[in-house]
């Protein structure tokens, strides 16, 4: 019988992701697919699967679910309040949700999108070669209560296991290369799009990321004389008015703006998981730089299962076991005076 997982109740912003389409830009459909691509492999790792599994990406806020039957789960990306029967769980890792518990997902505590992903990946109709859905595209549409999704076939059987998160939600230092457009601006300005703090403003969705950069706008001469062009997730637009926009995973395939520079995919998330407020900072870096870095990035995200640990330590192999705090207010005497 077919494990099933019920919406009882969702935010605005539930739907079904996984790594995208490739290979449609020619007729104007954009890659899609999770905004934050390395919460896709965290959960992978977490459930020992393949990070082409379809899981539910949560923009701002969770809901709540139930399941018809024992299934693994785990949560990543934005940390949110998670509780399954009222008991909290930790985020950055996987449980067990056994048949006819509920899981509640709450509002996000650090950054914007969260993910829950289900052992054997949810099992949805296939559309041109990705079960992910693309709003913009007419492709799918959002998670609502009621919905019922259907689960693949788990073969794994690991729950318990915690994965420290790579530090993404608060925004931070962003790596770029030079796009078509680059030489355009005055070396000025380029110095300033590298030198001045840039906040993340409330405009941003799935299809861009607005900036609000110290000293206002950026300035090019001609850029209104740009050809449309092909356009990617990562491209930095630079608008009318100077605004500079990081186009992601949903944008437009084609645009006129011209592009001041673009994200490395590896630092994309960092901009898609920047919360209102939050600092970014750009560096350029030189195209055999980013080359290597995607690289080390590819590497690093291979082997997140070997970054795998217990969430609840077995005692047998504790080899300083004086040294935790075991029962509240006893220790083992010998820490550092606050």
């Amino acid at each position: 019988m077919t494990a099933l997982l019920k919406i009882l109740r969702t935010g605005p912003g539930l739907t079904l992701q996984d790594r995208g389409r490739s290979g449609y830009l020619d007729v104007g459909l954009s890659r899609g697919g999770a905004v934050d691509r390395l919460a896709l492999d965290e959960g992978a790792a977490l459930l020992g699967q393949s990070p082409d599994c379809a899981v539910i990406e949560m923009a701002g806020m969770g809901g709540d679910f139930e399941a018809s039957a024992d299934m693994r789960i785990a949560l990543t990306g934005a940390p949110m309040r998670a509780t399954r029967d009222g008991a909290k769980l930790a985020w950055h890792a996987s449980h067990l949700l056994q048949a006819g518990e509920r899981l509640s997902i709450g509002p996000v505590q650090a950054g914007c999108y969260g993910y829950l992903h289900v052992g054997g990946g949810i099992d949805a109709p296939v559309c041109l070669g990705a079960r992910a859905a693309h709003l913009s595209a007419g492709i799918g549409a959002a998670l609502s209560a009621g919905d019922v999704l259907a689960i693949g076939k788990d073969k794994g059987t690991e729950t318990g296991l915690l994965l420290d998160p790579d530090n993404r939600f608060d925004g931070g230092v962003v790596r770029v290369v030079a796009s078509f457009q680059t030489h355009l601006f005055a070396q000025a300005e380029r110095d300033r799009f590298q030198s001045a703090p840039m906040r993340r403003d409330a405009r941003a969705n799935r299809m861009g990321v607005g900036l609000d950069p110290e000293g206002g706008g950026f300035h090019v001469e001609g850029g209104r004389n740009v050809v449309s062009e092909v356009i990617v997730p990562g491209d930095i637009q630079i608008t009318g008015d100077g605004t500079p926009f990081v186009l992601m995973a949903d944008c437009q395939t084609t645009g006129g703006y011209p592009r001041i520079a673009t994200v490395l995919p590896c630092d994309l998330p960092k901009v898609a998981q920047a919360p209102v407020g939050a600092a970014l900072r750009f560096q350029f870096v030189d195209l055999e730089k980013a080359v290597a870095l995607e690289r080390a990035d590819a590497q690093r995200r291979a082997a997140l299962s070997r970054s795998r640990h217990p969430l609840i330590r077995d005692p047998h192999r504790m080899t300083d076991l004086l040294s935790y705090q075991l029962i509240s207010g006893v220790v083992a005497g010998d820490e550092d005076d606050p």
